[in-house]
């Protein structure tokens, strides 16, 4: 990996860890379902944009129906799972848990694709466990019922990206990753539409809360998909998915830089532990039936937050 190819992979994840500081400060005064329509529909607009400067053809008509349904599961209900959290959550905890992902990504796996794992993979996982325990069990925060129904929202998002991944791989086979991005936005955009029209908010957003909905649809959705698709295909889909190593750090770094959330030794303790099974996971070799190189990259764009 060049200097080039290592400072975009940092950019990258700041830009994922970023998506939960814009998160906490727009979901209480827009509402998560508003909120992520925004999201989705912006970048979505963004990526047809860019295309288009580009002078990319946009094939995804062919595919519609799995867009929607790869946009329900990959974006619409996870993103809004996240933001429902983020009302009780903070924004480091929050991005501290939903780095689970490659974990859930493994389980699915292999209960769905029934690929063999080693005593690795599941070392990782109970590992990963352990550290969401540690995180949870020894934080300062009252554990009341909405605290813990959005812990475990949060693990349903994260449950929801890996199933997202596994079936992007099964319906997108030979679909382009730019394609791939505005399908699911789109997808997205279409499913939580009727939903969003009915919980418009009553007054118009600050300019603190409008400009965290900008940067979170066009910095850490649209700029950040086009950097991930960049990688992947400069350095391959296994290097790309270490970005899962580095989000949760920007997560606690733009949550105590700009809203001075509090952080404990059980906070970074918790960090070390889900991040060490997260590595686990990630560097166990699979056994994949189709190994093309277009199904890699597919596999991997679950770990998108």
């Amino acid at each position: 990996m060049s200097l080039k190819q290592f400072s975009i992979l940092i950019l990258l994840a700041s830009l994922f860890g970023a998506s939960f500081l814009f998160v906490k400060i727009a979901s209480p005064s827009l509402g998560p379902l508003f909120l992520i329509e925004s999201r989705v529909f912006i970048a979505a607009i963004s990526l047809i944009i860019f295309a288009r400067l580009l002078k990319q053809k946009i094939e995804i008509k062919h595919k519609w129906k799995e867009l929607i349904i790869l946009g329900a599961i990959n974006a619409a209900i996870p993103f809004v799972l996240i933001a429902y959290a983020e009302l009780y959550l903070s924004a480091s905890l929050a991005a501290i848990i939903n780095s689970t992902t490659p974990l859930f990504s493994v389980i699915i796996s292999i209960l769905w694709l029934k690929e063999g794992k080693n005593l690795r993979s599941f070392f990782g996982i109970i590992m990963g466990c352990i550290g969401v325990g540690i995180l949870v069990g020894w934080s300062p925060i009252q554990l009341n019922l909405k605290v813990i129904l959005s812990i475990g929202a949060i693990f349903l998002a994260a449950l929801f990206y890996g199933i997202g991944g596994i079936y992007s791989k099964i319906a997108f086979q030979n679909m382009k990753s730019f394609d791939l991005a505005i399908g699911q936005q789109l997808g997205a955009s279409i499913v939580l539409l009727p939903f969003a029209i009915i919980d418009i908010p009553n007054k118009l957003p600050s300019i603190t809360v409008t400009i965290s909905v900008l940067g979170l649809a066009i910095f850490s959705t649209s700029i950040a998909y086009l950097l991930y698709f960049y990688l992947i295909k400069n350095i391959g889909p296994t290097k790309t998915v270490s970005v899962t190593l580095l989000v949760p750090i920007f997560g606690i770094i733009w949550g105590v830089l700009f809203l001075h959330e509090q952080t404990t030794l059980s906070t970074y303790i918790g960090l070390i532990v889900v991040l060490m099974s997260i590595f686990l996971v990630s560097n166990t070799k699979q056994k994949v039936s189709n190994t093309s190189e277009e199904v890699a990259k597919q596999k991997n764009s679950s770990y998108i937050k």
